[in-house]
């Protein structure tokens, strides 16, 4: 199993639309949502492209944005492999 970790910009959050439409992919097996933070399951990753689209609602004005971040890693070797992007505003 693989977690995609993506931190959220401060003031958004995702939509309950944007949950549904991941929560009905046959790869995403769970998601939570703590703090600023969804956290993605997955079921397995192959040598197939993927392509995960979060949408997401401002809900607070906040000036001087600074990038969020997306981790991937194995959610059994957590400390193995990493796979971190930074993910600018308009990304």
């Amino acid at each position: 199993m693989a977690i995609i970790e993506v931190s959220l910009l401060s003031g958004f959050i995702m939509t309950s639309r944007s949950r549904m439409l991941l929560e009905n992919r046959t790869i995403v097996k769970k998601i939570e949502v703590k703090a600023n933070v969804v956290y993605i399951y997955l079921e397995k990753l192959n040598d197939e492209s993927q392509t995960f689209i979060l949408q997401l609602e401002q809900v607070i004005q906040v000036k001087n944005l600074k990038p969020a971040s997306i981790k991937i890693y194995d959610y059994y070797q957590p400390g193995g492999l990493q796979i971190s992007y930074p993910s600018g505003v308009g990304s």
